[in-house]
């Protein structure tokens, strides 16, 4: 799946992980996907705060002076892989001059030292979280955990994804697809 010419890529999408999901590490996960095509996936997960990691001491670590006008910013835990590697999540206002990955007209993915040194300063995005380590599947592998109902698809909105409340973010990513929670049911079927 080319995801310049296929229609079914799941760039810019939610992920909400169903009841029942079998990798406990994904239990009532958003995920935010960035990229997917057909020799795999990749997202974050927007809804699991690290709450051993804040961002000024990620910036001391970095040797990254922060000006008073530094925001302070969420880090979450963006999934099992490289857990050492940090990659913003933001608003499509902000540009990376080195390397931002342009996910969809809402929503850009910058992985290197530059947006977090605009971030310090006071610049950068208008809306940002840090991910620490991502999500990431196989060719096919997605594909497979969403036909064994592992997952549901919604359309990323930037209060859901962007949000403080974290807790709420699986049930309202689910409520845009008019799913109440407490009617899921960790079975899945076909018709």
């Amino acid at each position: 799946m080319d995801s310049a010419t296929d229609s079914t890529t799941l760039d810019g999408k939610l992920l909400i992980a169903m009841p029942g999901m079998s990798d406990p590490r994904f239990d009532h996960s958003v995920i935010f996907m960035c990229s997917h095509s057909s020799d795999g996936a990749m997202g974050l997960i927007v809804n699991k705060p690290a709450d051993d990691l804040k961002f000024n001491d990620l910036l001391k670590q970095l040797n990254i002076e922060a000006s008073s006008n530094a925001r302070s910013v969420r880090v979450h835990l963006g999934g099992p892989m490289e857990y050492g590697r940090g990659f913003v999540l933001h608003s499509a206002d902000y540009a990376s001059n080195e390397s931002t990955l342009d996910v969809s007209d809402d929503f850009g993915m910058t992985a290197t030292l530059d947006v977090l040194e605009d971030i310090s300063q006071g610049s950068g995005p208008e809306k940002c979280i840090l991910a620490m380590g991502y999500s990431g599947w196989g060719p096919g592998q997605l594909e497979d955990e969403i036909a064994r109902n592992g997952w549901l698809i919604c359309d990323a909105e930037r209060d859901i994804v962007f949000g403080r409340n974290d807790d709420g973010k699986w049930g309202a990513a689910l409520g845009t697809l008019g799913i109440d929670p407490l009617l899921l049911s960790a079975d899945g079927g076909r018709a």
